[in-house]
């Protein structure tokens, strides 16, 4: 599986940041084509679920996603999320962990490791590269707005 790591540094406060990258709905409003459905209701918790469904008209995939690891930030640890991919297209799992940062700030890691069905591994090293640009674009936007 091709692994994709991104780390970013903001100056929200970690409990900002993290609210802002564990908002599932806000994820469709920052990646093209692609918008966000809930499965259960808030809050998040361990077992919820989504689907971020991406596509044009009749051309579309689902990429269904469940919490399995939910853990906030508090104080000064770290907060972790841990999904993983049930779908027939993608599969894998993502990972966002936010630090406090002593200086203020915090620092984002997002990691995930995806298989694309259909795509072999040689194409691996092109899923990986597009996936770090789509999520490093979607972290920049949901700490910024």
């Amino acid at each position: 599986m091709p692994g994709i790591r991104i780390i970013h540094r903001t100056c929200l406060p970690a409990a900002e940041a993290w609210q802002r990258l564990t908002d599932w709905e806000r994820h469709g409003a920052q990646v093209p084509l692609t918008r966000t459905i809930m499965e259960t209701a808030p809050p998040t918790h361990v077992g919820t679920r989504f689907t971020a469904r991406t596509g044009v008209g009749r051309i579309t995939f689902d990429d269904p996603m469940e919490v399995v690891v939910w853990q906030p930030p508090a104080g000064a640890g770290a907060g972790r999320a841990r999904l993983v991919k049930h779908g027939r297209t993608v599969r894998g799992w993502a990972e966002i962990e936010v630090r406090p940062l002593a200086a203020g700030g915090a620092e984002v890691r997002w990691r995930e490791e995806l298989r694309v069905r259909g795509l072999g591994r040689v194409f691996d090293p092109l899923v990986a590269a597009a996936g770090r640009l789509l999520f490093a674009r979607a972290v920049n936007r949901l700490l910024r707005t």
